[in-house]
């Protein structure tokens, strides 16, 4: 592929649909915060509003003076900046060039993926709750997920949410064996990780779920409750001096946060063994 014929925006939407596809745990994140996202180090406000009160109307009466709706700021920073940079020689077929360079961008795009997901799992907050299942059977794996379903909607997150729960493969075998996921057969099986839904949750399994002190720590959430930013910051084309061939370098820029940690439940899982 001849670096006249690279169009970098083309090449930058083009990531952003592979790295689209692999995400789990940036997918189930509101993107709504993003905006012109230039370096790192860059911030995004997340303003928020406080609950409204209802109060009982009177026919004939005036109504109560508007009420001051009580707002939140929180800081959303674009701490994480991972680049790629890869080489393709041109003895390997100059005919296959732009074959080479798309696959190439694919495993980067894999790679990028990767290392998103784990940063969202690997985000923290001592005010989100924990449930914790020790050794847990196929029979009890539902009774511990119904007490994260539990915690959540005593923290008022309504039925209407779009809530997901994120699970190792150990914990997907426990689902499978207890026969209880259902509606993996619709078109929702095509998003990456999705297997079922169970009490409400989508359910979604991951390779990226960390160990914390030797538990798996699940992550029950609705969609608001992390906020993601990201932005391929640059996608170059470059000939190495002394190299006859093709390189292209990237640059991949993103920050995220837990802004909502009452809509949040860490499902902390000791398998019985491994």
């Amino acid at each position: 592929m001849a670096i006249t014929n690279f169009i970098p925006t083309v090449w930058s939407e083009s990531l952003y649909e592979e790295l689209n596809k692999n995400y789990v745990g940036v997918k189930l994140c509101s993107r709504e915060f993003e905006g012109d996202i230039k370096h790192q180090g860059d911030r995004v406000k997340i303003n928020g509003l406080g609950p409204v009160t209802v109060f009982d109307y009177e026919k004939n009466t005036d109504m109560p003076s508007p009420e001051v709706l009580s707002d939140n700021t929180r800081t959303l920073t674009i701490d994480q900046a991972k680049g790629f940079n890869f080489y393709i020689d041109s003895i390997d077929d100059v005919q296959s060039s732009p074959k080479l360079i798309r696959a190439a961008m694919k495993k980067a795009a894999d790679s990028l993926g990767d290392e998103a997901d784990k940063y969202i799992y690997s985000l923290d907050d001592d005010t989100v709750a924990h449930v914790t299942a020790n050794a847990p059977t196929s029979e009890d794996i539902i009774k511990h997920i119904s007490s994260v379903r539990r915690i959540l909607m005593e923290n008022n997150v309504p039925n209407s949410a779009k809530i997901s729960l994120e699970v190792p493969p150990v914990v997907e075998q426990l689902l499978v064996m207890a026969n209880v996921l259902t509606d993996t057969n619709n078109t929702g099986t095509l998003s990456k990780g999705y297997i079922g839904k169970m009490l409400g949750f989508d359910i979604y399994v991951t390779n990226n779920i960390p160990k914390v002190d030797g538990a798996y720590r699940c992550i029950a959430r609705t969609d608001r409750a992390i906020a993601f930013a990201e932005q391929i910051n640059s996608i170059k084309p470059y000939e190495p001096e002394l190299r006859n061939g093709t390189a292209v370098k990237g640059l991949h820029l993103y920050g995220a946060k837990i802004v909502y940690p009452k809509e949040m439940v860490f499902f902390d899982v000791t398998p019985a063994e491994e």
